[in-house]
């Protein structure tokens, strides 16, 4: 039985576990500013994605993102870890999500353009007349990014050609299973998040299987399906030999990596601080706690959802790079400056960025954990009482 003050923790706005159709939190933090003047029935820009909706699924909405303001970095994730919490969420306000219901084994017209878009390899110019004036908000999820405003279309019209690149459009037109044109367009130098855009899209698949997926849902399944793919090597590779630490600060999330010798298995600790979004109830900090062995795991990671799969990929990265595996617990924390959530994006460069700093190598476990907790808030004490890895000794721990 959860307990009243930790159901929001674990929900995060996106399960409906208070039993409420939409998150009662969330809208408390939609900005509710307008830009100057209303917006019109008629819109004019380059599309940078295409958003999908889970509501009323499998009738969904479905529509091109469209920029008011052609800006850097406006769809790109990966170019967001050093920018200010305030400028992220301004930014993703300036794209406008457009809509129209669609079932999800849907083949019209409306269903091929989107498709397009999200293959194109730069920003594709669109025609959009919407059945009402848009009207300016900001809303937020713990999975996708921040959204702004919304308005149902009418029509729809591709302004300009759409290029797309060679090898992406021979992997989408192959028969193959969503998993490895999944993972064949990352090898291709696709990142993460545009190969989740394009299965959200319905392009990968076979033949009649084919579907919208809805962006949530597609943002994990995306997570998951790489790192599998990536953990077929790693489980081959040789162990690391040392107690290595990777760090990581941005936006208000702490993340330590730590490896430790021996063959692959995972567990991720998010803790919250009081007054963070999902913990204004909280008295002092929550635990979170998830974990796989060795051969993986089948059940859906209830406590921490798509922040689980996004840390597993980054660290599964991280070691496919380094050609090793390894036994691996990951520290994340979350403070309070962390106000609104900005999606699961942020866990996932996070930990990409830890991999990329200097890496601290110890020769005990003991001295590995003295390290970590000198940056902790929480001390590591707290985690061991819920580990089921560090209290585990094995034979590299003698």
């Amino acid at each position: 039985m959860v307990s009243p003050a930790r159901l929001c923790l674990i929900c995060k706005g996106g399960r409906a576990l208070c039993g409420n159709s939409t998150c009662p939190l969330l809208p408390k933090f939609n900005l509710g500013k307008r830009l100057s003047g209303s917006f019109k029935k008629d819109f004019f820009g380059p599309s940078y994605s295409v958003f999908v909706g889970r509501f009323g699924y499998p009738d969904v909405n479905i529509g091109p993102m469209a920029a008011f303001e052609d800006k850097p970095g406006i769809d790109d994730p990966t170019s967001w870890l050093d920018r200010k919490y305030g400028d992220i969420v301004e930014l993703r306000s300036l794209l406008l999500r457009s809509k129209e219901k669609e079932n999800i084994k849907s083949r019209s017209r409306f269903i091929l353009d989107s498709q397009e878009l999200t293959l194109s390899s730069k920003p594709t110019d669109v025609e959009m007349l919407f059945k009402k004036n848009p009207v300016y908000r900001v809303s937020f999820s713990d999975v996708t990014q921040p959204m702004g405003p919304s308005a149902a279309l009418d029509r729809l019209r591709i302004a300009q050609n759409i290029h797309v690149p060679r090898k992406v459009d021979r992997i989408v037109s192959d028969e193959m299973k969503s998993s490895q044109a999944s993972y064949e367009l990352y090898k291709a130098g696709q990142d993460v998040h545009k190969v989740s855009v394009m299965l959200s899209s319905g392009v990968l698949g076979m033949g009649k299987s084919k579907k919208l997926v809805p962006t949530r849902w597609s943002i994990t399944a995306t997570d998951d399906m790489i790192f599998k793919q990536l953990a077929k090597d790693v489980r081959d590779f040789p162990s690391v030999n040392e107690y290595t630490v990777f760090s990581s600060k941005k936006l208000d999330n702490r993340f330590e990596v730590l490896l430790m010798p021996g063959s692959w298995e995972f567990e991720n600790f998010e803790a919250w601080a009081p007054g963070s979004m999902w913990t204004a109830n909280l008295k002092k900090p929550e635990i979170l706690e998830e974990y796989e062995p060795f051969k993986g795991r089948s059940r859906y990671a209830e406590l921490q959802g798509g922040g689980y799969y996004a840390s597993r990929l980054g660290v599964i990265e991280g070691l496919h790079a380094m050609r090793r595996q390894a036994r691996v617990v990951v520290f994340r924390e979350v403070y309070e400056g962390y106000a609104v959530p900005l999606g699961v994006w942020q866990v996932r460069e996070n930990v990409r960025n830890a991999f990329k700093g200097k890496a601290a190598k110890f020769a005990t476990l003991k001295e590995a954990l003295d390290d970590i907790n000198r940056r902790l808030k929480l001390d590591i004490t707290e985690y061991k009482k819920q580990s089921k890895v560090l209290l585990r000794k094995t034979v590299f721990d003698f």
